[in-house]
């Protein structure tokens, strides 16, 4: 698929929040920097209903949210890079437990991640106006979330 604007990203996010299977789900997304995926994250939040500033967790790692129908968690693997930090950091309790998981740059940290529910890729055309977007399903979820 092709988003024209930041409108396309917005409307994507908004069906993907009205699909039940999210509540725990796991997205990955794959873009390079710039590519929209914080964007895409924060449409999506805020269609389920997340309050205050939703910001990258670049250097945080993750940064959990409370919603109104089920926690979430957003992941910034860039700087991943000590498979020792997913078991200090209590990831594989978050990723074993309820609630939406969406994970930027997972292939730094594939080595330790589930299998994703959904990989969203990104990328800029040649434009850089326009993002080219394909959505893969893995998981009878991730079919459900496409539905």
């Amino acid at each position: 698929m092709r988003w024209a604007d930041e409108e396309d990203t917005r409307a994507f996010a908004e069906r993907l929040a009205r699909s039940p299977a999210l509540a725990g789900a796991f997205i990955a997304l794959h873009g390079d920097l710039g590519a929209g995926k914080t964007t895409l994250v924060r449409h999506l939040l805020r269609a389920l209903g997340a309050q205050g500033r939703i910001k990258s967790p670049t250097y945080a790692v993750v940064e959990p949210y409370v919603l109104p129908q089920f926690p979430a968690w957003h992941f910034d693997f860039y700087r991943f890079d000590d498979p020792r930090e997913w078991e200090d950091a209590g990831f594989r309790d978050i990723f074993a437990g309820p609630g939406l998981k969406i994970a930027e740059w997972p292939d730094k940290a594939a080595a330790v991640l589930p299998t994703p529910d959904l990989d969203v890729h990104v990328v800029l055309d040649d434009d850089d106006a326009h993002r080219l977007v394909t959505v893969t399903p893995n998981t009878e979820r991730g079919l459900e979330l496409l539905a």
